[in-house]
């Protein structure tokens, strides 16, 4: 027992070490996305973003895509001069997994309009953020500064009935910070299905 917990500590330790953390400067990435390009946070300094972890199979996504509630907040942010970025960490044969094909198919048909969909079936960006749900919802400001990380909003259900009585963290993050404002619930636990990450 006592060397199956210090080698799951030996594995876990750096994940815990290196994991963004609000208030630090959110680590950099690149990533192939749906549309064929690779992007890098670097990109993106000057500007908001918005990493959303998505899985097309996870009822609590589908809670706010089939309502119309993420597809809201993308469309109202980016045209604001927000960036978001849906990460898709769901490894191959596993629930969540799409190829680029699928993934346009379903932006398509889900009228979902974020900046770029990145597929991160490996798990890197996943575990550099320390995703742990979908969604799990981080918010980055034009310094680089991670400002917001946890769930979407305060209502852990599946129910689309809810979403018009919850408060949104998301959307009173960018509100807060776009205003010059501090975020004032800069964390919460996320909630929603596991990431279906590559053992």
């Amino acid at each position: 027992m006592k060397k199956w917990f210090v080698a799951w500590l030996c594995c876990l330790a750096p994940a815990l070490l290196w994991a963004a953390k609000v208030g630090q400067k959110a680590p950099d990435f690149t990533c192939l996305a749906s549309d064929g390009k690779e992007y890098r946070l670097s990109d993106f300094k000057g500007k908001f973003v918005v990493l959303e972890w998505h899985n097309q199979g996870c009822p609590f996504v589908r809670k706010h895509y089939e309502s119309g509630n993420m597809q809201k907040l993308q469309s109202v942010w980016r045209g604001k001069g927000v960036v978001w970025l849906s990460v898709i960490s769901s490894a191959k044969g596993k629930e969540g997994y799409v190829t680029p094909e699928e993934e346009s198919a379903y932006l398509k048909e889900k009228k979902a309009s974020p900046t770029a969909v990145l597929l991160d079936s490996e798990g890197k960006l996943g575990h550099l953020y320390a995703a742990k749900t979908s969604p799990h919802m981080f918010v980055v400001n034009p310094e680089g500064i991670l400002i917001y990380n946890g769930a979407i909003d305060d209502k852990s259900s599946t129910d689309p009935s809810d979403i018009s009585s919850a408060k949104n963290y998301v959307n009173t993050a960018l509100e807060e910070a776009t205003a010059g404002k501090s975020v004032t619930t800069p964390s919460t636990p996320p909630y929603g299905c596991s990431v279906k990450y590559k053992k």
